[in-house]
């Protein structure tokens, strides 16, 4: 089946991000621009553009791997308010599609990604696709990447038991930190300010967005 990617990328925009209050010109410009089925097998390309997860990796060292659902991605975009000026870094990149999104929105990108995988992947794609302005860097995502710190933005790109003091280390003064807390139906989208040397959050909107492994939460053993 022939498929028209220009005109799905429209519809998604329209039927799936516009009606859940994403009205971001820039993060519409960048949704509309950048080819979603470039960021997925050749054999899911028909879903690229289908108001679901998408599992891109059976996680062989770690969990199950998705291309996050639009609405939920574009939401959680928005939330950051990324500027021109602005570098990013991006926490599980997964096959580059956040960090293509990201690249038109801020001055530049760091896409981490801890399989080795989907690092190779998202780094040949976003060549490809002339974002020059993004660096692939494969490492545990929960430690960040301190090299290129420090951040105006940090981007989690799926949800988490706790963000680690490692992460908010590496904001700016000023920065902003986008992450969903906690499993399924039960996630909230929230938002970390740093300022004074010390965050805070806000609680945005619920989200159900599949996990990033390596951000579970260390029990205490208790007598």
């Amino acid at each position: 089946m022939g498929a028209d990617f220009s005109e799905r990328r429209v519809k998604m925009v329209d039927g799936q991000v516009r009606t859940t209050d994403v009205t971001s010109a820039p993060l519409l410009d960048a949704m509309l621009a950048v080819p979603r089925e470039a960021f997925v097998g050749a054999d899911q390309r028909d879903l690229a553009y289908v108001d679901a997860d998408i599992r891109i990796s059976d996680g062989a060292s770690g969990g199950a791997r998705y291309l996050m659902e639009p609405s939920p991605l574009a939401k959680l975009l928005q939330l950051a308010e990324i500027g021109a000026s602005e570098s990013v870094l991006d926490v599980g990149c997964g096959t580059g599609y956040s960090s293509a999104l990201l690249s038109r929105l801020a001055r530049s990108v760091v896409a981490l990604e801890s399989d080795p995988a989907l690092a190779e992947a998202a780094g040949s794609t976003l060549s490809a696709l002339g974002c020059d302005n993004v660096a692939v860097v494969t490492a545990p995502l929960a430690q960040g990447h301190a090299a290129k710190a420090p951040y105006d933005v940090i981007f989690v790109g799926g949800s988490v038991e706790d963000v680690p003091a490692s992460l908010f280390d590496q904001l700016s003064e000023g920065g902003r930190l986008v992450a969903v807390e906690g499993q399924g139906n039960s996630g909230v989208a929230r938002l970390f300010f740093k300022t004074g040397g010390g965050v805070t959050g806000r609680r945005a909107f619920n989200a159900a967005i599949k996990p990033l492994p390596g951000f579970e939460r260390i029990h205490a053993f208790e007598f």
